[in-house]
């Protein structure tokens, strides 16, 4: 297959698709600007020509970094079909209107706890989260809940995929491309 955008599309399908959970967890690694990494799982939450789409804070720590290093990894992982891919480019937001159509979609609870969560800020108590989620419950109740002006979504653009299928005996089969302006050079590695 020449169009790895599609290939993956076609692993997530057979993963279960966008609607799982399974298949749409999501590591990804950024770095801040002293290119110190850190990691975490995300969901991966839309996937199209221009790349992957993935939501949060851009206060969080992983928004902060994305701000300082718009540079990012991400892996996706499927055990049961001894398949993963590892994504690697640059990151940037998405439209305000995408974001505002996202969270429009989210559950009620999810839009209100972005408004109560300061994600990745200090906790002094979960007592207080859950009287911030209260406030702003109580604040929206009867109305939409809009996004907050600090949660968003961004587009991972790869400038690589790699594909790695499990084989008996470790013989593993990998296969990468990279991006070469409009097309994608692929080739072969070694287990």
């Amino acid at each position: 297959m020449t169009d790895p955008i599609a290939l993956l599309g076609r692993w997530l399908d057979d993963a279960g698709g966008l609607d799982s959970l399974d298949a749409v967890a999501m590591c990804l690694a950024t770095a801040d600007a002293t290119g110190r990494p850190s990691a975490r799982i995300v969901l991966l939450r839309g996937l199209d020509e221009r790349g992957l789409r993935f939501y949060t804070s851009y206060e969080s720590r992983k928004g902060r970094e994305l701000a300082a290093n718009p540079r990012a990894a991400a892996v996706l992982y499927w055990p049961q079909l001894h398949r993963q891919v590892r994504i690697e480019g640059n990151v940037a937001r998405v439209s305000e209107s995408e974001s505002d159509a996202y969270f429009g979609a989210r559950p009620r609870g999810h839009r209100i706890a972005a408004w109560a969560s300061e994600q990745s800020a200090p906790l002094e108590s979960y007592a207080v989260l859950e009287a911030r989620f209260a406030h702003f419950e109580a604040r929206f109740e009867g109305g939409e809940v809009p996004r907050p002006h600090s949660w968003g979504g961004y587009l991972l653009v790869p400038a690589t995929l790699e594909f790695w299928e499990g084989r008996p005996n470790r013989m593993h089969e990998r296969s990468l491309y990279a991006r070469c302006g409009a097309a994608w050079a692929t080739s072969r590695l070694q287990p």
